[in-house]
């Protein structure tokens, strides 16, 4: 990937395509192109016919899509469903139409099974039910693995998809309602803190176990895919398998380990209270990384390091 290249980064407004153009800008590549949402619509099939037969991008990072936790997905599951396919069916279909280079392409760790083994391989995909929760948004994320297979097969494209694991980092928004459980955690104890308050609610049993990664990290994971030589970049889109790829930490804690390193990062001295009513959603969920290891990528920051600059950002906007 040329440094003078056009690179389009979709969704660069979000937690993912934030990190993506920042890690970028950094390694040298300037020629980016960067629409918002009120500029181009991705779910409106001719604005992004339009996009592409003007700008013509060489690589495409597609990062943009509707993300949310168990309870956005729960309550907008029409949404979910409708939006994502909309959205990586034209971005995906108008970068083979002018001849894309390549395309990376973000899912996410829940097209797994809910039940499968761990960790997580990326054979394992369609091999059992999903977590019903977010099946209608998982299920828009496998038809994206699928589509960029299917036009690696007919048309001999070089399409890959990248699973990342739970993200977070600088550009969360710590919505309650919308948000993933690490940034909407942070600001429930932050927020107690600020009351004075010395108990926290947590949904769900605090057993369910999960893998995190900051998102500085995934987007130095995306970058160093984009950029192989082309001897291991064709072998990973081979039209003989998905074209597939997990990108994660390999360490996993549970909801009440990380409620209590949030505790500690926050500085609030109380004790945390499990609302066992609420969903715990999938009891286990950490990503076998080693294929992208081999590779020879690994992440740099700590959990506990990822947190402090991630709270430090969040008091720099919310105080």
């Amino acid at each position: 990937m040329e440094k003078t290249a056009k690179i389009y980064v979709a969704g660069h407004r979000g937690l993912a395509g934030s990190a993506i153009v920042t890690k970028l800008r950094e390694q040298g590549y300037g020629n980016l192109l960067l629409r918002s949402h009120a500029e181009l619509d991705l779910t409106d099939q001719a604005a992004v016919r339009a996009f592409f037969d003007q700008e013509k991008p060489e690589y495409v990072f597609l990062a943009a899509a509707k993300v949310g936790g168990i309870l956005a997905n729960d309550t907008y599951p029409a949404e979910f469903i409708h939006q994502n396919l909309a959205i990586q069916t034209n971005v995906i279909h108008e970068s083979w139409r002018t001849g894309v280079k390549r395309l990376l392409y973000l899912g996410s760790s829940c097209v797994y099974p809910r039940e499968c083994p761990q960790p997580i391989k990326e054979e394992y995909l369609l091999t059992g039910p999903l977590e019903p929760t977010n099946r209608p948004y998982a299920l828009a994320k496998i038809a994206g693995i699928e589509m960029c297979w299917s036009y690696n097969r007919q048309y001999d494209t070089n399409y890959l998809a990248v699973m990342p694991t739970n993200l977070y980092g600088a550009g969360e928004h710590y919505d309650l309602h919308d948000s993933h459980v690490l940034p909407a955690l942070m600001r429930k104890v932050h927020e107690a803190k600020k009351r004075g308050e010395k108990e926290v609610v947590v949904w769900g049993t605090g057993a369910a176990r999960r893998e995190f990664l900051y998102s500085g990290d995934m987007a130095g994971a995306c970058v160093f895919l984009m950029t192989l030589p082309a001897t291991q970049f064709s072998a990973l889109v081979t039209p003989k398998t998905a074209p597939l790829i997990n990108i994660g930490s390999g360490e996993e804690l549970t909801i009440r380990e990380l409620a209590e390193v949030m505790m500690r990062v926050v500085e609030l001295r109380g004790h945390l209270v499990f609302d066992a009513s609420k969903p715990d959603g999938t009891p286990r969920k950490v990503l076998d990384t080693s294929r992208l290891s081999a590779l020879g990528w690994k992440p740099e920051m700590t959990l506990l390091e990822g947190i402090g600059l991630t709270y430090k950002e969040y008091l720099s906007r919310f105080g």
